[in-house]
């Protein structure tokens, strides 16, 4: 099978070119991508905890406290006490964090108006079904589970 023809080539060269794309955009403004998606993944009023924020982002624990030591030494972020979990802490956003988060979510916003205004609405919906369709195989372990038989 050539490599243009795997499905996961693909998903992999897809998303190096989209994320490059925002890494671009987010050094114009002196973050980085990854500090953007923590932005729009933090309640903008209320904060959010911050055991609820690695799996609300799909990241793990070690990469996500550099990135959000990073943000708070850059003012974006800051951290409270949880008043309803004693234990617990809420990341919240500084007024620039805010400003950072509107900034992320403009850039979002103009990357799926873009696609959107290229790609025709029946396209678009295969493309999420097959993205849902593909996450829920490897979800329901149904690649490589001990049932399923191997080639």
């Amino acid at each position: 099978m050539l490599k243009e023809n795997s499905i996961d080539h693909q998903l992999r060269a897809t998303w190096q070119i989209v994320s490059k794309m925002y890494n671009e955009q987010a050094i114009k403004q002196d973050y980085t991508m990854a500090m953007g998606f923590v932005v729009l993944n933090i309640d903008y009023d209320n904060g959010t905890p911050s055991t609820a924020l690695g799996p609300l982002m799909g990241m793990e624990a070690t990469s996500l406290s550099r990135i959000l030591k990073s943000m708070e030494d850059k003012d974006i972020i800051y951290r409270e006490k949880n008043p309803d979990d004693g234990r617990g802490v809420l990341i919240k956003l500084t007024k620039f964090g805010k400003e950072k988060r509107e900034q992320a979510k403009a850039s979002v916003l103009r990357f799926n108006e873009a696609v959107r205004q290229n790609i025709n609405e029946q396209d678009l919906e295969s493309f999420f079904n097959v993205t849902e369709t593909i996450s829920n195989l490897i979800i329901e372990n149904k690649i490589f589970s001990k049932n399923r038989k191997e080639s």
